[in-house]
């Protein structure tokens, strides 16, 4: 799985409809891969009481109005659903852009939306990893058109639970997104198809010989899971213009604009900057960058990652 994929990420959060959209589209007409938006009924940076969009349905609004761009949760949240009614809605996505979805799904994280919402946050990370390890086979036999049985005793109660109709997808993707590498990874190696998480590259390059090792574990064939590194990337002509804006992004988002002194996934420079960042990522089998955008969204990254980096991670791997 060597070939360069690049998927734009659209925060959610301080944003209008016809923006979100625009900008949706204009990541399928310059050639990405993917789009996607994050599953968060509160803002997760900043003030969290600014306006945000839901996931599935802006998911299925992109569907409608794009043709080709695959289209994903980063990622859902196992905890906001039932995961087959998360499973059904992703079919629908699918049928609504003729076979594009993904799958995105992971334990949660944010205490506050769920307080809010009435959601139940479960006692600890683990009882919450121990949910998301239950919800997972029950989503890929869904979305494989087999019927699912919930194990006894556990969180779920899913009774011979059948998807009709299927995806059009023979196999439609499932990304798990998180790190952990006792539980996380574990899940990651038995079920996924791709796999998300966020650190430095030799961060990264351990977390990637622990998933060999519970692919090993479980009889899995690691090849078969992409890699996928998530970053916050803003692009100028030098690395000063692009820190300020970034900071007048945070500042619109009511965002601390020194986050990224902090925050080792804001990744800020020239063109040349960022492909050599990338190009470190991709010597360790890390091929998929998925890039958050916060509103309004930045039209020079965008177009300078189209234009600019990628042209330079493509041929810098071919010349290796």
């Amino acid at each position: 799985m060597s070939e360069l994929k690049l998927g734009l990420n659209l925060w959610s959060q301080a944003t209008d409809w016809p923006r979100f959209l625009e900008v949706g589209r204009k990541a399928e007409e310059l050639g990405y891969d993917h789009v996607w938006t994050w599953d968060h009924i509160y803002a997760i940076f900043g003030d969290p009481h600014q306006p945000i969009f839901e996931g599935y349905t802006a998911l299925a609004a992109l569907a409608q109005a794009t043709e080709r761009i695959r289209l994903g949760l980063f990622v859902g949240a196992n905890t906001f659903r039932n995961p087959g009614l998360a499973t059904k809605s992703l079919t629908t996505i699918d049928h609504i852009s003729g076979g594009r979805a993904i799958m995105g799904i992971g334990g949660a994280w944010f205490e506050a939306e769920h307080r809010a919402f009435g959601l139940d946050f479960g006692g600890s990370p683990g009882q919450r990893l121990a949910w998301l390890a239950e919800a997972v086979p029950v989503m890929r036999a869904m979305l494989d058109g087999r019927p699912a049985i919930s194990p006894a005793g556990g969180r779920y109660a899913f009774q011979d639970v059948r998807n009709e109709p299927p995806p059009l997808q023979k196999h439609l993707p499932l990304m798990i997104g998180g790190g952990g590498v006792r539980k996380t990874l574990r899940i990651v190696a038995q079920h996924a198809d791709m796999w998300n998480a966020f650190g430095e590259p030799e961060v990264m390059a351990y977390k990637d010989v622990v998933l060999r090792e519970h692919c090993a574990e479980v009889g899995r064939d690691h090849t078969q899971i992409e890699r996928t590194v998530g970053c916050k990337v803003t692009i100028r002509g030098t690395e000063a213009e692009a820190q300020r804006a970034v900071r007048a992004l945070l500042r619109h988002n009511r965002t601390d604009e020194t986050l990224p002194e902090r925050d080792d996934t804001f990744w800020s420079g020239t063109s040349e900057m960022l492909a050599e960042k990338m190009l470190a990522y991709r010597k360790i089998g890390f091929h998929t960058f998925i890039v958050e955008l916060p509103a309004p969204y930045d039209d020079e990254t965008i177009e300078a990652l189209a234009h600019d980096v990628r042209p330079v991670l493509e041929r810098e791997v071919v010349s290796a």
